[in-house]
C-alpha cells in the first residue's frame, strides 16, 4: 500500500467528516487507507463518523479505532502509525481540507526524492492567509527571542529576525526547512522506523517539531511544498479548556528545549529561557482569565 492517512478525532464530527470527504471525494492514482483514531470523545462523534462512513469501513478504506483515554495527540497518532500498512504516512489534522492535488503532489515528490524523510504542504487559514507555522526553523533561544519581542513582525523580510517562521522565503516555493506542521505532515515509513514514534511526553503541541528534529538529526531532508495547499481551521478541536491549552503550549516549549538544547547552552541561557517561558505562560493565563470574565 502506498499511503496510510491518520486522523485524530476529538469531538469534531462535522470537521472530521469534512476532512475525510476532502480525501475520498477525489480519484487517486495511489492506494491508500484512512485510520481514524478517536481520542475518547464524549459527544458521540465517534459513532456518528462510523455511521457516516459505513460503506468505506466495509470496503476497508477507513478503519476506526476508539482510544479509551485521551492521552494526547501524539499517543493517538502513534496508535495509528503502529497499524499503518502504507509505505508513507500522512498525519492529517481533523480540522483540515486538503487541496485537489495536494496529496498527489507531495507524495510524488517524496517518492522521487529518496533522501526526503518528511514533506509538508502550504497551509492556509480559511481566509487564505498563510499559517506561518507550516514552515519554520527549530525554536532556538535567539530566533525565539526575535519572534517573541516583535522584531520578526517589525522586519518581516529580514532574514536574521525572521529565521523562525522564514517569512522572507516565498510561501509558494519548494525548499528544505527544519520543521513542518503536524496538520499536514507526509512521512516516509522507513524514516519513522529509524527514529521511532512521536514523543508521547508532548500532549498536543511540540510533537511535530520534535519529530522533525529527530528526522533531520538522522540525516533525512524535510521539504516545504508550497505549490499545493491545505486549509486549516486551526484549533477547532481544542476551543474549550483554554487554560489547559495554554499550559500545554508552554509546557511543550520547556520539553523541547530541555530535550534538545539544554546541553548545548550555558546554565545562564537555560535559566533565562526557563524564566522567559514561565513568565509568558503566566501572562497568557492572566490575560485569558480577564478575557473570560
Amino acid at each position: 500500500m502506498d499511503l496510510s492517512i491518520i486522523i485524530v478525532n476529538y469531538e469534531t464530527y462535522e470537521l472530521t467528516k469534512q476532512t475525510i470527504n476532502s480525501v475520498i471525494d477525489k480519484k487517486h492514482e495511489f492506494s491508500f487507507e484512512i485510520i481514524v483514531v478517536d481520542n475518547c470523545s464524549k459527544d458521540n462523534s465517534y459513532n456518528q463518523l462510523k455511521s457516516s462512513f459505513k460503506k468505506e469501513v466495509e470496503k476497508e478504506i477507513i478503519k476506526f479505532i476508539a482510544n479509551p483515554r485521551n492521552d494526547g495527540f501524539a499517543v493517538a497518532n502513534n496508535i495509528g502509525i503502529k497499524i499503518a500498512k502504507g509505505d508513507f504516512i500522512l498525519l492529517l489534522n481533523s480540522d483540515t481540507i486538503v487541496g485537489s492535488q495536494t496529496i498527489e503532489n507531495t507524495l510524488n515528490y517524496i517518492k522521487k526524492n529518496v533522501d526526503v524523510g518528511a514533506i509538508g504542504s502550504k497551509i492556509v487559514f480559511p481566509d487564505g492567509t498563510l499559517d506561518k507555522a507550516c514552515k519554520r526553523s527549530f525554536p532556538e533561544p535567539k530566533n525565539s527571542f526575535y519572534r517573541l519581542f516583535g522584531l520578526a513582525k517589525l522586519f518581516p523580510n529580514n532574514k536574521k529576525f525572521n529565521e523562525y517562521n522564514l517569512s522572507y522565503l516565498d510561501e509558494n516555493g519548494i525548499y528544505e526547512v527544519d520543521s513542518l506542521m503536524g496538520a499536514f505532515m507526509l512521512l516516509r515509513k522507513v524514516a519513522i522506523n529509524q527514529i521511532g514514534l512521536l514523543d508521547e511526553n508532548f500532549f498536543m503541541y511540540g510533537e511535530d517539531i520534535d519529530f522533525c528534529y529527530r528526522i533531520k538529526e538522522s540525516g533525512w531532508k524535510i521539504i516545504y511544498y508550497g505549490k499545493s495547499e491545505t486549509i486549516h481551521y486551526k484549533g477547532a478541536s481544542s476551543k474549550k479548556k483554554k487554560s489547559k491549552l495554554i499550559y500545554e503550549f508552554y509546557r511543550a516549549m520547556y520539553l523541547f528545549y530541555n530535550k534538545h538544547y539544554r546541553s548545548e547552552y550555558s546554565i545562564f541561557t537555560t535559566i533565562v529561557t526557563y524564566i522567559g517561558i514561565g513568565f509568558i505562560f503566566l501572562l497568557k493565563i492572566l490575560f485569558n482569565i480577564v478575557k473570560i470574565r
